[in-house]
């Protein structure tokens, strides 16, 4: 079992001085040399804005989330101390020798706790530059036992950092809301029901230009918190066709809409394409919260936009959240842009 992991987890194998070709990408979706613009023109939204400016904080959240998807969130209330320390005891998890990991790898895809490589390694034919635990952390109370147990204090870091992170989710969803005139608590019960904490490693790479820490993709949920520390560069966002890196800001949260509420905004936000580049001299270590719905909610424009709005249609068909789900991954593995097959084409006159 020790000797399996080892092999598969990238983290393990700090001594590789070429890409292995597995990791290889096909030529046309390489990455390459080409140097990317730094996102500068990524809003950085600053939160201190509630208690000043609600307004024109809503106005800025809505208008970043319309044109780009993405924006950086700085004076959002979290403690720059626990930032600090839940991304030291994340790389601090992925450092620890393979035995100490040992318990929390697992190859099965509906396992919710797990540490695993890549995506689906053993479905996929080309693999991703990364390390990944992902395990649930909403009620904290019903998951944290699941948890690693080392580090010592990853349990009490990331419990205390998780709830933070979805108070800042929540409070985040109801200004949307609110921006979009949606009845107050819209955002609530089962809707977000479901939080993910995703912790990615991405080790040196040899050779950047042939691989990827992650593929292209959007992200499902409705909207995803991302830690990604100061330093290091990685994440690009597609924006009018070109890749552009999103600069890191110290303290600061990315903030990401996910195609479910690109849904049931009715496609007045929209959930932007993203990718993962590696580095060859240093790692990367980011810390993600997804809020989901639960796996039975029925994903559907809001009604009250389309009610308010009676020239407004339906962009989208309603369906469960677990089933867009299982299609998503297949989609999102095979090229496809997962929202198609749930668009409502207009009628022809």
């Amino acid at each position: 079992m020790f000797d399996k992991m080892s092999e598969k987890l990238i983290s393990n194998r700090s001594d590789l001085q070429f890409v292995p070709e597995s990791y290889i990408l096909p030529p046309g979706t390489r990455p390459g040399n080409t140097q990317v613009s730094v996102m500068e023109v990524i809003p950085v939204i600053d939160f201190q804005l509630l208690g000043t400016n609600r307004p024109q904080l809503i106005k800025q959240i809505i208008e970043a989330s319309q044109e780009f998807g993405f924006f950086q969130l700085i004076n959002h209330g979290v403690e720059d101390n626990l930032l600090h320390k839940v991304l030291d005891v994340a790389n601090e998890f992925f450092e620890q020798p393979y035995e100490d990991k040992a318990s929390m790898y697992s190859e099965d895809v509906e396992q919710s706790c797990r540490l695993y490589t890549s995506i689906d390694y053993n479905k996929e034919k080309v693999h991703f530059w990364r390390d990944n635990l992902r395990h649930p952390c909403h009620p904290l109370e019903q998951h944290i036992h699941f948890w690693p147990q080392k580090p010592p204090q990853y349990r009490e870091v990331v419990g205390s950092y998780s709830v933070e992170a979805r108070k800042l989710s929540i409070l985040l969803l109801d200004l949307i809301g609110e921006g979009l005139g949606l009845e107050s608590g819209f955002f609530g019960d089962e809707l977000t029901e479901v939080q993910v904490m995703g912790i990615n490693y991405y080790p040196p790479c040899p050779d950047p230009s042939l691989t990827l820490g992650l593929p292209k993709h959007s992200d499902v949920n409705l909207i995803t918190l991302l830690l990604q520390g100061e330093e290091v560069h990685g994440l690009q966002v597609l924006k009018d066709g070109q890749w552009l890196a999103v600069e890191p800001v110290p303290n600061a949260f990315v903030v990401n809409i996910g195609h479910t509420l690109q849904i049931i905004s009715n496609g007045k936000l929209g959930s932007a394409e993203h990718r993962v580049m590696t580095n060859e001299k240093v790692s990367r270590t980011t810390v993600g919260s997804f809020i989901h719905p639960s796996s039975n909610y029925l994903v559907e424009p809001a009604k009250a936009l389309l009610d308010r709005d009676c020239s407004s249609s339906p962009l989208f068909r309603a369906f469960v959240y677990k089933d867009f789900v299982s299609t998503y991954v297949t989609n999102t593995h095979e090229g496809v842009p997962p929202l198609e097959p749930h668009k409502i084409q207009p009628r022809s006159i």
